[in-house]
């Protein structure tokens, strides 16, 4: 069957289907997907209660910027016996290189009972198969010093609200810094286990165990010092974001 009216004139519509109506904003419909953002996290705000001394101890990082840039923060380290120990921190500048994973480059600062370091930071973070939280980087640092740290965390959501956590971290320093107690090759590890309740999704109370174990001439320095080599420890504490 013919169409009623016969066939439209070629130039009956423009190519984009616009019909010469020009594009104009409108008011709330804009895609902010290019925004800046931030976010500050406290992973572990903790007391511990160890064989040789108890304290607190952190672990915070914070991020500001879009999806393709940020400027990203890290703090870890612990006080005890009225003075801080090993206290790392990290400014970094963030940059995706897959959905899933970001390079992070930077400086790195630590401080605490021993000498001042400060190095340079290469790392990568992201999402490991399985949804294994992976956060790995390597540092250059004055006098020829090198550093290799690695950690990984996951989620097992045993219901909406109660959370099981592992952890585990791992520190390898290319030479020997016998000022700030640190062995050549594997100095330390810790592996841990926490059970948290989100009371909301920002603020979480949580409680746990956690080994820490040194190795090497970083087991003898922490022997020298009177301190054990392999540290147990229970942990409470709390994990909040804004």
């Amino acid at each position: 069957m013919a169409t009623q009216g016969g066939n439209a004139p070629a130039d009956s519509r423009s190519p984009d289907y616009s019909d010469g109506v020009d594009h104009g904003d409108m008011s709330g419909m804009d895609m902010l997907d290019d925004k800046p953002l931030g976010m500050l996290l406290f992973d572990r705000l903790e007391y511990f209660d160890a064989r040789d001394a108890d304290g607190t101890a952190l672990e915070a990082q914070a991020w500001y910027g879009n999806d393709a840039n940020k400027l990203w923060f890290k703090a870890e380290g612990e006080y005890s016996d009225g003075r801080v120990h090993e206290m790392r921190t990290e400014a970094l500048w963030d940059r995706p290189f897959s959905a899933f994973w970001d390079t992070q480059l930077g400086v790195r600062h630590d401080f605490g009972t021993g000498a001042d370091r400060t190095w340079a930071a290469f790392g990568i973070h992201g999402l490991a198969p399985y949804w294994f939280e992976v956060d790995a980087a390597f540092y250059v640092g004055q006098s020829g010093r090198t550093a290799l740290r690695f950690e990984s965390e996951y989620e097992l959501l045993l219901t909406q609200r109660l959370i099981l956590q592992p952890r585990f971290e791992v520190n390898i320093y290319g030479r020997s810094d016998p000022r700030n107690g640190i062995g050549s090759g594997l100095s330390d590890a810790a592996l841990g286990l926490r059970l948290r309740y989100e009371i909301t999704r920002q603020f979480a109370p949580y409680i746990g165990v956690e080994a820490q174990r040194r190795f090497g001439s970083s087991a003898d320095y922490a022997r020298a010092e009177g301190d054990a080599a392999f540290d147990p420890r229970l942990v409470a504490g709390l994990r909040f974001w804004f």
